[in-house]
């Protein structure tokens, strides 16, 4: 039975711009673990659990459809995190949008070429 844990991972072709960024925009703390075959990075969020790894391939050419599993991740202000985002070289990939009695949401793209998104619960969104 699934519980509906979730375990997620960011490649990044600069580690240490990733951290940086991740940090800086969500809080979140890394621990890089030793002797796995390629760089990793353990990712304390203080909800969900991932990591960050050295990319091991290449990624997609500038402009095409994302080729992996986006995330999106609750923030309490959609637009102060956007503005950090941006502010940290992240670029918007689909603007501030409402989802009906739901939550804002929007999609940027990291200094790393990653697609992930941001929502804040909003039930009056329109």
């Amino acid at each position: 039975m699934n519980k509906g844990h979730i375990y997620f991972e960011i490649q990044a072709d600069d580690p240490a711009r990733a951290v940086r960024f991740y940090s800086l925009v969500f809080g979140w703390k890394f621990d890089e673990i030793p002797g796995l075959p390629v760089p990793y990075w353990r990712i304390e969020t203080g909800g969900s659990r991932g990591g960050l790894l050295k990319r091991p391939a290449k990624t997609p050419p500038p402009q095409c459809g994302t080729n992996a599993f986006v995330c999106s991740l609750e923030v309490e202000n959609f637009d102060a995190t956007a503005k950090t985002i941006e502010q940290l070289g992240g670029i918007v990939a689909l603007p501030k949008f409402a989802v009906p009695n739901t939550c804002w949401q929007g999609y940027f793209v990291d200094p790393e070429g990653n697609t992930f998104g941001i929502f804040q619960v909003d039930p009056k969104a329109r």
